[in-house]
C-alpha cells in the first residue's frame, strides 16, 4: 500500500508490524516520533500483545531492552546522539550477551556544543560495540531495513541498530509502500529465543568472565559478525522475493560499472550524490557512487571488488575522527590494501551543515584534477577557524571555543553585508 507519510510514522508502522513484544523508550529528538507512534498504536490496542514501558534515561532503556529480549520477548527501542552515549555500557552488555535487540539511531550529532542536526558521529562512536549497524538511505529503506533486522538478529542472536538520518529522514515527508501484516508475518517467524531466562531452569547471565575465556567471548562476537556478512544480503533478497523491490544488502553501486572516481558514503546523501553523479556524467566524467548499508559488519571483500576497477576513490563522510580524519575510509583503506588507487577523504555535513550539489561536484572535480588535498573539510569557513586559532594563540584565556565561533560568524556576515 502506498502512503505518503513521515520517516518516523513509516518505521513505527514497519516495527509494528514485526509485532515486538516489549517496546521500552526514552524521548530524544529526532527519535521521538518513532516512539510515540509506537506508544500510540499500544495505547488503542491496534499493536496487540505489546508492553509499552516509558523509562526515566536511555540507559534504562537499553537495560529494560536487556532484560525483556533475555526474557524471552521481541524487544524494540529507539534513540539518537547523547542518548546513545548515555546508554553505551548497556549497549555493550547487549551485544556480549547476543542479545537479538533492533534499535533505531536517528543520527544526529553529539556535542559539546549542543546541535539536534545530523551527522553519523553518534552511531560511528559505538562501531566497536559489537551490534550490527546498517544504514538507510531512503525513507522506504529506513522502512525495510527495520524488518530485516529483527530476521537478522533473531538468526544470528544479535543485535541491530538500524541508523537512518535525523530529520533528514526521520521528519521528511516521502511516498513508501507500506507492506501488509499477511507480508510481514510471512517473511518473519514467530520469535523463538536461542537463550532465556526460565525459573524452571535457572542459568546466570552475565555472569564474571575472567581471562581464562573472555578473548574467546570477544572472538564468538567478531566470528557471528562475519556470519552475518553472508546472512544479510541472503535475507535481502529474500525480502526482495517477499515484498517486491530490493532493499538492504552490504552494498549498492550507482553507475560504477566503468567509473574511473567512485564516491563512498552512507545514508541519505547518497541520492544527493547520485545527483551529482548524473551532473558529472551528462559532461562526460567517468564517476559513480557505492552506497554502503552494512557499516558492520564491514563488507571488506564487496567494497574491494566494487572499487578494484576505479583509479580514484573519494569516501564522503558525516563523521571523522579527530587527530586522524576519516572513519568510514580507514575501513576503506583496509578493503583496499595492496591496491594502487588515489584516495581522498571529504568530511561535510557535521551538524548538519548542507551537502549541496554544486560543492559535490566542485569538491569532486578537484579530486579527478588531483588539486583535492588526501583530508578535506568541505565547505569548512576557514575565516573563523582562522580567527580563533590566532585568538588562542595571543591571549591564554581566549574564551569559549563555540560562543567565539558564533560571534565571529555574526561579525564576518556584518562585513560581507
Amino acid at each position: 500500500m502506498l502512503k505518503q507519510v513521515e520517516g518516523s510514522a513509516a518505521v513505527a508502522e514497519a516495527v509494528a508490524l514485526a509485532r515486538p513484544e516489549v517496546i521500552c523508550a526514552y524521548p530524544i529528538s529526532p527519535q521521538t516520533h518513532i516512539v510515540e507512534g509506537l506508544g500510540e498504536r499500544v495505547k488503542d490496542g491496534s499493536l496487540a500483545h505489546c508492553e509499552f514501558i516509558n523509562v526515566e534515561s536511555e540507559f534504562a532503556a537499553m537495560s529494560v531492552a536487556i532484560g525483556s529480549s533475555a526474557a524471552g520477548a521481541r524487544t524494540y527501542t529507539a534513540t539518537a546522539s547523547q542518548g546513545l552515549l548515555f546508554m553505551a555500557e548497556a549497549v555493550y552488555n547487549a551485544s556480549g550477551l547476543g542479545l537479538p535487540i533492533v534499535m533505531t539511531v536517528a543520527n544526529r550529532a553529539i556535542g559539546a556544543p549542543i546541535n539536534i542536526w545530523n551527522d553519523h558521529s553518534d552511531s560511528m562512536s559505538q562501531r566497536d560495540c559489537g551490534w550490527l549497524q546498517l544504514f538507510a538511505e531512503t525513507n522506504q529503506e529506513a522502512l525495510d531495513l527495520h524488518i530485516q533486522a529483527f530476521k537478522i538478529a533473531e538468526e544470528l542472536s544479535m543485535p541491530v541498530m538500524v541508523c537512518m538520518d535525523g530529520f533528514i529522514l526521520t521528519h521528511a515527508y516521502e511516498r513508501v509502500d507500506m507492506p501488509t501484516q499477511a507480508q510481514v508475518d510471512a517473511f518473519l517467524p514467530p520469535y523463538e529465543p536461542r537463550q532465556v531466562l526460565d525459573p524452571r531452569e535457572p542459568v546466570s547471565i552475565g555472569a564474571m568472565v575472567g581471562p581464562e575465556a573472555f578473548m574467546e567471548v570477544r572472538y564468538l562476537a567478531h566470528a557471528k559478525q562475519t556470519m552475518a556478512l553472508e546472512r544479510i544480503p541472503q535475507i535481502a533478497a529474500e525480502f526482495a522475493q517477499t515484498f517486491g523491490r530490493h532493499s538492504g544488502g552490504l552494498v549498492r553501486g550507482y553507475r560504477c560499472e566503468d567509473a574511473e572516481t567512485i564516491v563512498v558514503a552512507l545514508g541519505s546523501v547518497i541520492g544527493t550524490i547520485k545527483d551529482a553523479v548524473d551532473e558529472m556524467r551528462a559532461g562526460g566524467v567517468k564517476i559513480g557512487v557505492l552506497g554502503i548499508q552494512s557499516f558492520r559488519p564491514f563488507p571488506l571483500a564487496a567494497v574491494r571488488s566494487a572499487l578494484q576497477g576505479a583509479k580514484r576513490v573519494v569516501v564522503l563522510e558525516k563523521s571523522f575522527c579527530v587527530g586522524l580524519g576519516g572513519v568510514v575510509s580507514t575501513d576503506v583503506r583496509v578493503a583496499l590494501s595492496g591496491l594502487q588507487l588515489q584516495g581522498y577523504t571529504v568530511i561535510a555535513g557535521l551538524g548538519g551543515r548542507a551537502i549541496t550539489q554544486a560543492s559535490l561536484v566542485r569538491t569532486f572535480a578537484e579530486a579527478i584534477a588531483g588539486t583535492l588535498e588526501a583530508l578535506t573539510f568541505m565547505d569548512l569557513d576557514w575565516r573563523i577557524v582562522n580567527r580563533q586559532l590566532a585568538r588562542e594563540a595571543s591571549m591564554r584565556r581566549s574564551g569559549p571555543i563555540a560562543e567565539n565561533l558564533l560571534r565571529d560568524v555574526g561579525s564576518v556576515a556584518s562585513k560581507v553585508s
